[in-house]
């Protein structure tokens, strides 16, 4: 995990399990946790690739989940006491395309294919198989982080934007 991303990576991490909990379970939410990590890790290296868009990020802040919240309907109950602070470190569009790349394993390959052009490097996420490769464990201990109909609201808010930096975006008219 890059160091200088650790706050945006964890918040967002932990939104996206807040958002789409896991199956149930220690093992479930252990599994679930590691591809949010992962997913999340990969898009912010990406959101962020070198040591002045961190240092950026740093300074200016990441801008917080309330447009998550209200697109989710998680901002329904307002939060405004110490315990739901983390939610200032969440990055949008981080969320967005770890989003996308939770939904897409062959975006999450691509994806991770272009990490090593960033200044994080190759070895940021480690061994991502759980998001490039996910196996039925995994989709079963996480039915709602993987699945793309319910994670398309987020990921919609930012995919255009992820598919033109990694190449990928749809042929016009498509």
């Amino acid at each position: 995990m890059p160091a200088d991303l650790s706050p945006v990576i964890v918040a967002s991490t932990r939104w996206l399990l807040s958002a789409f909990p896991p199956a149930g379970g220690p093992l479930d939410h252990a599994l679930a946790e590691a591809q949010a990590s992962h997913a999340v890790t990969l898009a912010a290296a990406l959101r962020h690739p070198t040591e002045l868009d961190a240092e950026l990020l740093d300074l200016l802040g990441p801008g917080g989940s309330a447009r998550l919240d209200s697109v989710t309907g998680a901002d329904a109950h307002p939060r405004e006491d110490a315990a739901d602070a983390w939610r200032t470190s969440v990055d949008e569009t981080v969320v967005s395309w770890a989003a996308c790349l939770l939904a897409d394993a062959d975006l999450a390959v691509v994806a991770a294919a272009c990490l090593p052009a960033t200044h994080h490097g190759a070895h940021t996420v480690g061994e991502a198989r759980r998001l490039t490769l996910p196996s039925p464990r995994d989709h079963r201990a996480a039915p709602l982080l993987r699945h793309p109909d319910l994670l398309a609201p987020i990921a919609d808010l930012h995919r255009a934007s992820l598919q033109s930096l990694l190449g990928t975006a749809p042929a016009a008219g498509s």
